[in-house]
């Protein structure tokens, strides 16, 4: 029985200067080394610059539209999309909107090269037809459309596909082998990819396993009689094999993809090809060990030295990793391909980090760190020889020199390219090192296809800061890219990018990020579960107050409003800051509490916990500057005036049941920071989360006077909100409640008080043929179902262009129907219940309804109990939506391209403006329904939920709520009224300062 090591476990964001301290002391080689190193190095990158390819290169687009232009970001922008549009209305408008953001017109081609410049001069034609408001929308639009936008349209289209013949090997993977055969003296090597993105339904999971499986015999039946390392081989990605790749989903990763890897891996075997499994995000590493190390465990695999998997060196766990995978290849008697590679993500791990509030970043920020890391794993793999076969994926001149080096004469490695990429450097290092092998890495598929490979490979290597961009700037001296990345570093201390704060210190230094975690690091998932399992919130009933009761706690918030008011500004907020830091660590209780009584999944639980803190430090941090001290105003000489914000006296705080903690804080919380004492109200299916949270808040400081729990249903509201002495009501529910809570302020005698109202929204999406399909099914799932749909933000009414609403409806239903529905404190649910056996009943009766009015896309079956699954229904027109409906209901509309102004017409119609999604890469058509759209919320190609306070204030106007928007720079005033004091300085005989003063 074979001694397997235990699951890979590594720390997922750990201190960059403790890495680089590590690393700093073997970053050196000895002199004649270095001296060897430099002289490689100079000889590749002179080739690199001395190359004229008469057909052209990355290197030959990226020196002539570079990422830094604006004709480089509308290439890519163009590249991305431009090939998946099928009407002839959307593509012109979007090679419009593209070619007007560059100066495609008076661009002067500086290459020689046939790619370069057939593409700029199409891109530079179209241009010239199609200039701004010269399209069919424009004055002279007919004449332009009849002569010249088909062939604009053709122009820029064959520009995209020259571009993308360049990078993409063939579309099938007999046209790749085609190309690929060896001319007389060769033997190229080759690793071929399939080209798609992640599969999001079970379609999509087995249509790329055959693609998998369909190469896989094509490749090994034109593989020849050489042995391994020689041959052919395959890169597969786990997410194109599972619809749900996901940390929390890992029972279900382990039983169904597992078998599926074991057999394409088989099938491999069989004709003894290189099979290498390609590297996902940091979130998805350990799950894809997991998977890799299940694999390998297979007896059938045995015998066999292709197995392989790609292993990102700008991750921080790399060297971890490549330990890992030692061992398991020595458990299993197996060697293993290792292709290390820098890594493509970049920029997505920085943003994920900072969202989730972790204590660190999992990759480096700073390109200097991946480089030496990358050589430092290099060092590691290479002594890992023979067990380990290492494969080097990188277009440096600096790297391969380095690699080189170390590497000695032993051989039992390779180098690694893209194809259409790094061909000059690799001719001459065969020139100089015929024994030395290097592999292309050969994308194959559609050109529509190809959009998002190719343009996460111009952002890879066309950055600035990237060795390809300088290696093919003849600006930047040899010398300056034979600079070593320790000494580029300089210091440990200084190993972290100075302007990439911290994601705890992204709001720096005004307050602190919430912090929250990584379900994708294991440790970190299960010792949150296992504090969560643990904690025992008390769930007895809580006892609605009597009308007595509710008057009382008015009376007694009276009295105690005085104090709490003349509280200096700098103690209330650090009140609410300590109650930011309880929360945190009484985390694991809030969160079992949520789930408790809320029905709240994990994931929900911790991201409304954060949502808590985030306002009681934001509000902490208005509140120091808006109340902190009164603010000058000018005047004339001989007079101060001063403007002041003062509490009102006493608010009452209603606060709905779908989010019991983070909006009934946010209500509390602003109330008490601009001075007033405050009755909150909670939703009568909520009211331990709110006994609970009052009860820390007083803990934090806030005295009892000042803040007081009342409990009840909405008789208990109403009661509070007619009481004479109160002195405004902040209110988040349904529209009809807030109606009727306005009417009664209105109706009292007594001093005129704000109503501070957020309510619902009949909330829309619009995505038109530009958008991608897979970022669409993304985030209208993510919008319409998360939360059980019982999000004021969440996505009611979906408007889809109809040249690919097939598509996109196929691919949401698709993706809807992997999701986990049931019990929400297992970790593996993604739809929880919804809040009472009331909104059940009312939410199948809408179904019921639509099932006879409208064309049913998706039914999801849910369990017993308070469960509704999700549902998709087609609408003729978006008018047989007349109301907003709270649950897991997701409404599509088909538009045509040129009826958009209807679009936006319908949705001003309901009458609500609280969110709005536009999923479009045509900034004009983006720009346009922003200008038109009453709407509180726009949410830009991204989900339309999850607002993060300070950062997207939240709230609607028109049914949709008063304004101003909780978490933003306007609310706190709303709570306050404004003092001015002018005082006659002069009044005791004359102005001293100004007769003081000198000429």
């Amino acid at each position: 029985m074979p001694n397997i090591p235990p699951l890979f476990s590594a720390p997922y964001a750990p201190d960059d200067a403790d890495i680089a301290a590590r690393l700093f002391p073997s970053a050196h080689l000895a002199p004649p080394q270095e001296a060897r190193i430099d002289r490689t190095a100079t000889r590749l990158i002179e080739a690199v610059r001395k190359r004229d390819d008469r057909l052209g290169g990355v290197e030959d687009m990226l020196r002539e539209f570079a990422l830094s232009t604006k004709e480089g970001l509308a290439l890519m922008v163009l590249a991305e999309a431009l090939l998946r549009v099928p009407d002839a209305r959307t593509a012109d408008q979007f090679i419009e909107d593209k070619l007007g953001e560059g100066d495609f017109i008076h661009h002067e081609t500086k290459s020689t090269a046939f790619l370069v410049n057939a593409s700029a001069w199409a891109l530079g034609l179209s241009a010239r037809v199609i200039q701004p408001g010269e399209t069919p929308d424009g004055t002279i639009g007919r004449l332009v459309k009849r002569l010249g936008a088909p062939a604009v349209r053709t122009a820029t289209r064959q520009a995209m596909r020259l571009m993308g013949n360049h990078f993409v090997l063939g579309e099938t993977i007999e046209q790749a082998l085609e190309r690929g055969k060896p001319r007389a003296g060769e033997r190229p090597r080759y690793s071929f990819d399939m080209l798609g993105e992640g599969a999001r339904t079970a379609e999509d999971a087995k249509r790329y396993f055959d693609a998998y499986a369909s190469a896989i015999l094509t490749i090994g039946k034109a593989a020849g009689n050489h042995p391994l390392p020689d041959r052919p081989g395959i890169s597969v990605k786990l997410s194109a094999l599972h619809p749900r790749f996901e940390a929390i989903s890992r029972h279900r990763v382990m039983a169904e993809l597992v078998p599926q890897l074991q057999d394409l891996a088989r099938r491999a075997k069989a004709y003894d090809l290189n099979f290498t499994v390609d590297a996902e995000e940091a979130d998805r590493l350990e799950l894809s060990l997991d998977v890799i190390a299940a694999t390998l465990a297979d007896p059938m695999l045995g015998g066999w030295d292709g197995f392989g998997l790609a292993i990102q060196a700008y991750q921080k766990r790399a060297g971890a990793v490549i330990d890992y995978i030692h061992e398991l290849a020595r458990a299993h008697d197996r060697k293993l391909m290792v292709r290390l590679v820098k890594g493509a993500y970049w920029d997505t791990e920085i943003k994920r980090a900072q969202e989730r509030g972790l204590d660190g970043y999992p990759v480096f920020t700073r390109k200097a760190m991946t480089d030496l890391n990358y050589v430092a794993c290099a060092s590691k793999l290479l002594g890992l020889r023979p067990r380990i076969f290492p494969q080097f994926a990188t277009h440096n001149a600096l790297t391969v020199a380095s690699v080189l080096e170390l590497a000695g004469d032993s051989g039992g490695f390779e180098f690694q390219r893209l194809h259409g990429m790094g061909e000059a450097l690799y001719e001459q290092l065969a020139k100089d090192h015929p024994e030395i092998a290097y592999r292309t890495y050969a994308p194959v598929g559609s050109h529509r296809d190809l959009l998002a490979y190719l343009v996460r490979r111009l952002l890879e290597n066309g950055a600035n800061s990237s060795f390809v961009a300088q290696a093919a700037d003849y600006r930047v001296p040899v010398t300056a890219l034979l600079k070593r990345p320790v000494d580029l570093i300089v210091r440990p201390d200084h190993a972290h990018h100075a302007k990439i704060p911290l994601p705890g210190a992204l709001f720096a230094p005004e307050r602190h990020n919430s912090g929250g975690i990584e379900f994708g690091e294991r440790a970190a998932l299960d010792r949150l579960l296992t504090e969560v399992k643990a904690a025992t919130p008390d769930l007895k009933p809580v006892a609605d107050a009597t009308p007595e009761q509710a008057g009382a706690a008015i009376a007694a918030a009276r009295a105690g409003f005085a104090g709490w008011s003349r509280t200096p500004a700098a103690t209330r907020a650090a009140a609410l800051e300590h109650a930011a830091h309880l929360l945190e660590s009484r985390g694991a209780h809030f969160i079992a509490l949520l789930q408790a009584e809320g029905g709240k999944t994990l994931d929900d639980a911790l991201s409304e916990l954060r949502e808590a803190a985030d306002f009681c430090r934001y509000y902490a941090a208005q509140g120091r500057k808006l109340f902190g001290s009164e603010t000058p105003m000018p005047g004339p000489t001989g007079e101060s005036n001063a403007l002041a914000l003062r509490g009102r006296g006493v608010f009452i705080a209603i606060s709905p049941w779908n989010f019991p903690l983070a909006i009934f804080l946010g209500q509390v919380t602003a109330a008490l920071m601009a001075g007033n004492s405050v009755v909150a109200k909670p939703a009568e299916q909520t009211p331990r989360i709110a006994r609970e949270a009052v009860a820390l808040l007083h803990e934090a400081g806030i005295p009892k006077a000042a803040l007081h729990l009342v409990t009840g249903d909405g008789r208990t509201g109403a009661a509070l909100t007619a009481h004479p002495d109160i002195a405004g009501v902040v209110f988040t529910g349904s529209t009809d409640v807030a109606r009727h809570i306005n009417r009664t302020l209105a109706a009292k005698d007594g001093s005129i008080v704000p109503l501070i109202a957020e309510t619902g929204g009949i909330n829309a999406m619009i995505a038109d043929a530009t958008a991608l399909p897979e970022q669409v099914a993304d985030d209208v799932v993510t919008s319409a179902f998360r939360s059980a749909g019982q999000r004021c933000s969440a996505l009611r009414l979906l408007f889809v262009q109809e040249d690919v609403a097939d598509r996109m409806i196929e691919m949401i239903a698709g993706a809807a129907r992997e999701l986990r529905i049931g019990d929400p404190s297992e970790v593996a649910t993604h739809v929880g219940p919804v809040i009472d056996a009331e909104a059940k009943q009312r939410l199948d009766a809408h179904i019921a309804r639509m099932k006879t009015e409208a064309r049913l896309h998706f039914a999801g079956t849910a369990p017993e109990g308070c469960f509704v699954a999700p549902h998709i229904f087609e609408l003729r027109d978006a008018s047989q939506l007349g109301e907003e409906v709270f649950g897991p209901i997701l409404h599509v509309v088909r538009y045509r391209a040129k009826t958009l102004a209807r679009v936006l017409q319908a949705i001003e119609r309901t009458g609500y403006g609280l969110t709005l999604g536009i999923h479009s890469r045509i900034d004009d058509t983006v720009e346009a329904i922003i200008d038109r759209a009453q709407v509180g919320n726009i949410y830009v190609n991204r989900n339309m939920i999850g607002a993060v306070v300070g950062v997207q204030p939240f709230g609607g106007n028109g049914l949709s709520g008063t304004g101003p928007k909780a978490g933003g720079p306007h609310y706190l005033t709303r709570f306050a009224t404004e003092q001015t004091v002018t005082i006659n300085t002069a009044a005791a005989g004359g102005n001293a300062a100004l007769l003081a003063g000198e000429e």
